[in-house]
C-alpha cells in the first residue's frame, strides 16, 4: 500500500514511512492511496465475533499488504486486552463506552496499537538510534500516548500540553511516568502545541539531528485503528436484534475519532449518518453552513480534550469527499454546544436516566438525541470515564464519583514536566540539546 499526502505534492510513501515520519514533506497528512471493501460475509457473521477478531480483520483490510500476518495478528491482539461496549442510556440511544482502556480514554487503542506497529517498522528496517515521538495534547492523547509507549524499547516520547488547561487527573498520567517519556507544559492553549510540533518537523537542523515522528492523530498508525470499536459496536448492537444501519455521533476536536469511522464505511461498515459535536469551538460546524473553512483561535471550554481551532483532520475529510461541501454535509450533520448547555445535558442525562456523562461524552449524547429520526437507532461516543473530569463532574451533577485505582496510581506519582514558551526556537533548542 502507498501512501500520499492531502496536500498532493510529497512524493508516495510506504506504510513504514508514514509511520515513523507521521508527517508528509509537504505537510500533509498521509492517507492509503485505496480502500478494499470487506465482504458482506464478514458483516453477516459480525455479531459472532469477539473484538480482537472484528479487529484483526479491520487491521488486515488497512495495513495487511505490509505487516506480516503473524506480526498484525499479535499486534492487534496486544492492543486490545479491554473492550468497548455498548450501553443503552434510553430508548433507540446507545453510548459506546470507550474508557475502559489503560488511562480511561478512547485513545488507548490508538496509541497502544501504534506503539507496537512503530517498533515492528524500526526493526524490520533493522534502523538505529532512537526514535523520538512528539505528541500535542488538549487532554486525553497526552496520556494515552504515554502509556501506550511507556517503556517501549527504542522510542522517547516528548509531550507537549497547554499549561492549567488540562484536568488535573489527565496531567497526572502524562507528567507522573518518567523513563522514556517528557511532559513539556507549554505557555499557550493546543493549537500552539500543535503548531510547535508541526514546526519541528519541518526543521532541517532538528531532522539530521534526531529521529521524529508524531502520535497524534495525523500519524495513520494512530488514527487509522479507531475505526475498530465502530465495528465492534455494529456487532454488539446486532447481537440486541438491530441489524439497521446506526447513526454515529462524535465528540470532534482535532477529527480523527470520526474520520477514522468514516474510513470504516468506506470499507464496508453501515451506517447511517455521521454527527460531529463540537464545544463552543465550532470551527467545523460553521464550515457546514457556509462552505467557508475558516479556523480561529481555540477557546477554552468544559470539553476542554475538544478545544481545538484548526482540526488537523478536516484535510483528510475534504479529501476524502474530493473537496465537496455538498457531500460532506450529505454524509456528516454537526452541532455545536456552550458550556452552559453542556451542564444542562449532563443534569438532565443523570436526573433522568442515572446515566453519568463526562463533558465530551454530553456533546455527543445531546447532538444525537437532537438529530435523532423517528425508527433510527444512535449510538454515541462517550470518550473518557467521567471521573477523569471529577471536580466538574462532581460540581455541576452534586455527586461524589468515585476516582478508579488506576488513575488513583498516576495520582500519587510525582509531577515532572518542563516548563516552554510558544517560541519554536526554544522548542528546537530543547530538542537539540537532548
Amino acid at each position: 500500500m502507498k501512501y500520499y499526502s492531502t496536500n498532493h505534492k510529497a512524493p508516495e510513501a510506504t506504510l513504514a514511512k508514514a509511520v515513523i515520519k507521521g508527517l508528509a514533506e509537504d505537510r500533509g497528512l498521509y492517507m492509503p492511496e485505496k480502500l478494499g471493501r470487506l465482504a458482506p460475509n464478514f458483516f453477516e457473521h459480525i455479531d459472532e465475533l469477539s473484538f480482537q477478531e472484528i479487529a484483526h480483520n479491520v487491521a488486515d483490510a488497512f495495513f495487511g499488504e505490509d505487516v506480516e500476518p503473524e506480526a498484525l495478528h499479535k499486534i492487534v491482539y496486544d492492543t486490545l486486552t479491554f473492550d468497548t461496549p455498548l450501553h443503552k442510556v434510553e430508548e433507540n440511544i446507545y453510548a459506546l463506552e470507550l474508557f475502559h482502556g489503560p488511562t480511561l480514554a478512547f485513545k488507548d487503542v490508538g496509541a497502544r496499537f501504534m506503539a507496537r506497529l512503530l517498533q515492528y517498522e524500526i526493526r524490520k528496517e533493522d534502523r538505529t538510534g532512537e526514535v523520538n515521538v512528539l505528541v500535542a495534547t488538549s487532554g486525553d492523547t497526552g496520556s494515552a500516548v504515554a502509556n501506550g509507549f511507556l517503556d517501549v524499547e527504542d522510542i522517547h516520547v516528548y509531550v507537549l500540553y497547554p499549561k492549567g488547561k488540562v484536568s488535573h487527573i489527565q496531567e497526572c498520567q502524562f507528567t507522573t511516568l518518567g523513563k522514556n517519556i517528557t511532559a513539556i507544559e507549554v505557555e499557550g492553549v493546543f493549537d500552539d502545541c500543535q503548531q510547535l510540533v508541526k514546526s519541528a518537523f519541518m526543521d532541517e537542523e532538528l531532522n539530521r539531528h534526531m529521529r521524529l515522528t508524531s502520535a497524534n492523530s495525523i500519524n495513520v498508525a494512530r488514527f487509522l485503528p479507531q475505526a475498530f470499536y465502530y465495528f465492534n459496536a455494529y456487532a454488539q448492537l446486532r447481537r440486541t436484534g438491530h441489524t439497521e444501519p446506526p447513526v454515529f455521533c462524535v465528540p470532534s476536536g482535532n477529527f480523527g475519532n470520526i474520520t477514522a469511522g468514516i474510513f470504516g464505511n468506506r470499507l464496508g461498515l453501515p451506517v447511517k449518518h455521521f454527527i460531529a459535536a463540537n464545544n463552543a469551538n465550532d470551527i467545523f460546524f460553521n464550515y457546514l453552513q457556509t462552505g467557508q473553512y475558516s479556523p480561529k483561535p481555540s477557546q477554552q471550554t468544559l470539553a476542554n480534550a475538544m478545544d481545538v481551532g484548526d482540526p488537523s483532520n478536516f484535510a483528510r475529510i475534504y479529501d476524502l469527499y474530493k473537496g465537496s461541501w455538498e457531500a460532506i454535509r450529505n454524509e456528516i450533520s454537526g452541532a455545536t454546544y456552550t458550556d452552559s448547555a453542556i451542564r444542562d445535558t449532563m443534569r438532565d442525562c443523570y436526573t433522568r436516566t442515572g446515566y453519568v456523562l463526562d463533558p465530551h461524552g454530553a456533546c455527543g449524547y445531546r447532538a444525537l438525541k437532537e438529530q435523532l429520526q423517528p425508527g433510527e437507532i444512535g449510538i454515541f461516543l462517550e470518550t473518557a470515564h467521567p471521573a477523569k473530569f471529577k471536580e466538574k463532574v462532581d460540581e455541576i451533577l452534586s455527586t461524589d464519583i468515585p476516582i478508579p485505582e488506576r488513575l488513583q496510581r498516576f495520582m500519587r506519582g510525582e509531577k515532572k514536566s518542563v516548563p516552554l514558551s510558544t517560541s519554536f526556537s526554544d522548542f528546537k533548542n530543547f530538542l537539540l540539546h537532548q
